[in-house]
């Protein structure tokens, strides 16, 4: 059985050696950080169960990460540790689509229940069934006879956000806004590799509206 791994940003150094010590006695695997920069970076290079987010952190706020990496199309789910009071930051976290919220000071046990609630749940609504092939939207893999098919990271990423339009046109510049940062160069020529990657496996199901973009019909 996979161990769940769970991405921990805590910036008070104190906590979250406490947390990623009792979490690992419980069986989790943990990626500890103390900044989001270094958390963002390890997000990129490794997929994960859930996200246990502190708000109030250097150079940006949990909810900034958050909002990140729901625009790219992470869904993995997110459970806020915050000292903030008030319902406005509780509504502010929900909004940006997080999945739960605890308040400081935590207490361990609730954590533990809260953590096995979410991957039940997720369990349940992360996979998507296309025809013979299965997307697990949380893993970012797609599945044909339990394999996993050979799809880069910005691929995965393209076929969600077809998937998640129901039908409608995906415009050129929302995919490259998706699949690309700011900070990196967007190409044509790369969407193109992109769509015909899912096209191998996903032929009937990708309609090119040219000039204008894609979508996603079902069989």
């Amino acid at each position: 059985m996979m161990v769940p791994k769970i991405l921990l940003l805590e910036d008070d150094a104190l906590l979250n050696e406490t947390l990623q010590d009792f979490l690992e006695e419980e069986g989790f695997e943990i990626d500890a950080f103390l900044d989001p920069y270094s958390a963002l970076d390890a997000i990129f290079d490794k997929t994960y169960a859930l996200y246990l987010f502190d708000v109030n952190l250097p150079y940006e706020t949990g909810f900034d990460l958050l909002k990140k990496l729901r625009e790219s199309n992470d869904v993995t789910p997110t459970i806020f540790l915050t000292s903030l009071e008030g319902k406005e930051a509780l509504q502010e976290g929900f909004a940006l689509g997080a999945d739960d919220y605890m308040k400081k000071p935590i207490d361990l046990d609730e954590l533990h229940c809260r953590i096995l609630a979410l991957l039940r749940r997720q369990v349940r609504t992360r996979r998507i069934k296309i025809g013979e092939y299965l997307f697990d939207s949380l893993e970012k893999k797609v599945y044909h006879n339990s394999r996993s098919l050979e799809l880069t990271q910005k691929a995965v990423a393209l076929l969600f956000l077809l998937i998640e339009a129901k039908g409608t046109v995906v415009p050129n510049d929302l995919i490259r806004s998706r699949l690309w940062a700011a900070s990196e160069q967007a190409s044509d020529g790369a969407l193109r590799v992109y769509i015909t990657q899912l096209k191998k496996y996903f032929s009937h199901n990708i309609v090119n509206i040219r000039g204008v973009g894609y979508k996603w019909v079902e069989n």
